[in-house]
């Protein structure tokens, strides 16, 4: 069974992270396979992009049973975050198109903090997030400690890392560390009306738009003001941007190419 499933829908794509058995916690080629379905999205030319999980949980993290280390050896867990965590989480941002996730139960560890580096997520009710490396004796990995405490502040940011205590979907909801939760059966249309709706919109200014905002948490007003100008100027070259304006002064609906 592969453990990432890769579906062309109308403009966008579905990915699943497929090991149900085990949470959809990652291996070594669980990060390969998705890595080649994440380059495939952008081959293809997709528009938009749901990640999701199968069975009852987004991911756990980690699958420790992946990993085997001779006796006495100590571990390079640097090491297994600069060949896979790292790559993963800079593609997903760096991907020119709204990546959505879908989580769908349990995402733990690494995987909430994968969850929370896509640009919208959406949990089911009966979903948690846990920073569960503290039950471990680790630090959160994958972009956790950069993007919990720009979402929730420090205080909550520390909180949920020093005690691994799970967060309900509608609590996140409530914080800012995601955008909605929603009922169980209601996850999956509404993810994937979400990505028809930005396969239909001019992705190249959403891709742009997303650009500037994750530019933002380092920029200071200056450099982002004269980076909103650059973007602005490439928008303004765009195709999608003379539709949109010969649609409006037409008074007719948009048909956007994503160019």
């Amino acid at each position: 069974m592969d453990s990432v499933l890769y579906e062309a829908k109308e403009g966008y794509a579905l990915v699943t992270l497929n090991r149900p058995d085990k949470l959809n916690s990652f291996t070594a080629e669980m990060h390969g396979r998705l890595a080649e379905a994440l380059d495939r999205v952008q081959d293809e030319g997709q528009r938009a992009l749901v990640l999701t999980g199968a069975g009852r949980g987004f991911c756990a993290g980690q699958d420790l049973g992946d990993r085997s280390f001779p006796t006495g050896e100590v571990p390079d867990l640097g090491a297994t975050l600069d060949k896979s965590y790292n790559p993963l989480v800079r593609k997903i941002r760096a991907l020119e198109l709204p990546v959505i996730c879908a989580v769908n139960g349990v995402a733990a560890g690494a995987g909430a903090n994968v969850a929370l580096a896509c640009d919208i997520v959406l949990a089911a009710r009966s979903a948690k997030f846990i920073q569960a490396f503290a039950k471990i004796g680790l630090v959160p990995d994958s972009g956790g400690t950069w993007s919990l405490p720009r979402l929730i502040g420090e205080a909550r940011a520390k909180a949920l890392a020093m005690t691994a205590q799970p967060l309900s979907a509608e609590q996140a909801a409530d914080w800012g560390l995601i955008w909605q939760a929603v009922d169980d059966d209601e996850l999956m249309p509404q993810a994937e009306a979400l990505a028809a709706q930005f396969a239909a919109a001019p992705t190249k200014g959403l891709a742009l738009t997303k650009q500037a905002i994750q530019a933002a948490a380092t920029n200071d007003m200056d450099a982002q003001l004269d980076l909103e100008r650059d973007l602005q100027r490439q928008a303004g070259r765009t195709r999608d941007y003379r539709e949109g304006v010969a649609a409006f002064l037409e008074k007719r609906p948009p048909a956007f190419e994503g160019r």
